[in-house]
């Protein structure tokens, strides 16, 4: 069976093909085909390979998103780095949903409605929403009636507690829908479990705190298997500094600016999605390599961004260590996580308190899926590669096989 999924960013655009048989496999395994998208300010820098190793790489001007997203996929079949002779060779169609809102958890077939529905959601991730419900559209132009489904990050956490769930306003928020969904949790899921296979222990015994840095960050504590709690909220605007998103502030704030500059919501959306994190704080990118890089030539602004992005995790750690009654395993994953050893020695240096020791040596290697902690570390620290795509595709599979065998019971 091959599976086709896509897994739209807020800056970046990523697609994979994968060939899964009879019985899934324990591990990730190479797909046949990933592609990806870097959105720039003009251009957008597109980079395709197959599991041949055959590269193909072009840096084009930016025109519309859906024109280069139907560019990308169009090099599944055609270009040096295809990887079918057709595109109907592709059984399902995988998507990434941020936000399910209050009416989708598990995997769902993109029906009219469901998309329906998803887009009602829109306004809780416009920057992601959009896209996604844009690449259901050409996947159906490109490929006709191939069954897509809607895999959504906020569907680990509907079984989080009730009091991590509410807000602390009136209980009609909560009844109304308005409450703590979380983000990332499709790779949060994947982290824990692929924690468990790495260190040979059960899953569920597991305190572990999750943390995915990327150009949109979160942490997660999870037990037993399942989110406990999350720092990202209703929109996945709450939480940790991110690339150019604020992170949590003080709402008194918004209301100041709404009295004293008079600013509309659409004018405060911009500022805290667009214009503050890393990027508003230092001026000079939302880029973390490019934060260190900059700190490195003595610009005060970046080396303020990298403390204030430190600082934070770090109180995020402690506080869903907190939360589980302990820390066993920490993982860092995502762009950041995965390639920043400073952002993981700074953030670990806390918390020797609890037995945690970094290992420098291991720290600073590039592989991935891998233990960093010091022999004798009471916390093991993973470094584990992001694959929500192929978490996705698992997703895809187990559906289509539930599918057929409800068919096969009649």
């Amino acid at each position: 069976m091959k599976i086709l999924v896509l897994n739209s960013g807020s800056s970046s655009q990523k697609a994979c093909l994968y060939e899964i048989g009879e019985t899934l496999p324990a591990h990730p395994p190479l797909p046949l085909w990933e592609g990806r998208i870097e959105w720039g300010s003009d251009t957008a820098a597109i980079s395709v390979k197959n599991s041949q190793g055959d590269v193909q790489k072009e840096n084009l001007k930016v025109r519309s998103r859906e024109e280069f997203v139907r560019h990308l996929l169009n090099t599944l079949n055609v270009g040096p780095a295809s990887a079918v002779a057709s595109l109907s060779e592709i059984d399902a169609v995988g998507h990434r949903v941020v936000h399910g809102g209050p009416h989708f958890e598990d995997p769902v077939v993109a029906t009219p409605q469901v998309r329906s529905a998803i887009a009602d959601a829109s306004t809780l991730a416009p920057l992601h929403i959009r896209a996604e419900l844009e690449g259901m559209v050409i996947v159906e132009s490109l490929l006709g009636p191939v069954p897509q489904i809607a895999v959504f990050d906020t569907g680990f956490y509907r079984q989080m507690p009730l009091y991590a769930q509410t807000y602390p306003g009136p209980y009609d928020w909560f009844k109304s829908g308005i409450r703590r969904y979380g983000f990332h949790g499709i790779n949060h899921e994947y982290c824990a479990g692929r924690a468990a296979q790495l260190l040979g222990k059960e899953p569920k015994p597991l305190k572990v705190v999750s943390c995915h840095l990327g150009n949109g960050c979160s942490v997660t504590a999870i037990q037993d298997g399942q989110s406990i709690d999350t720092t990202m909220g209703f929109t996945p605007l709450d939480g940790l500094m991110m690339g150019t998103r604020s992170g949590s502030v003080d709402p008194g704030i918004l209301i100041f600016l709404m009295r004293q500059d008079k600013l509309n919501c659409e004018q405060i959306d911009g500022l805290l999605n667009q214009k503050s994190g890393l990027l508003g704080i230092s001026g000079v990118s939302s880029d973390m390599r490019d934060i260190l890089s900059a700190m490195k030539e003595g610009h005060e602004r970046a080396k303020l961004a990298y403390e204030i992005f430190v600082h934070r995790l770090r109180a995020a750690v402690g506080g869903m260590a907190a939360v589980l009654g302990g820390l066993e395993v920490l993982v860092f994953t995502a762009g950041v996580g995965e390639n920043s050893p400073e952002v993981r020695a700074t953030v670990c240096s806390r918390f020797e308190f609890l037995g945690l020791k970094l290992d420098s040596e291991a720290n600073q290697q590039t592989s991935l899926d891998r233990d960093i902690a010091a022999a004798d570390s009471r916390v093991r620290v993973l470094v584990i590669r992001a694959e929500e795509d192929w978490a996705i595709a698992a997703e895809c599979w187990k559906l289509a096989q539930a599918s057929a065998k409800v068919g096969r019971t009649g």
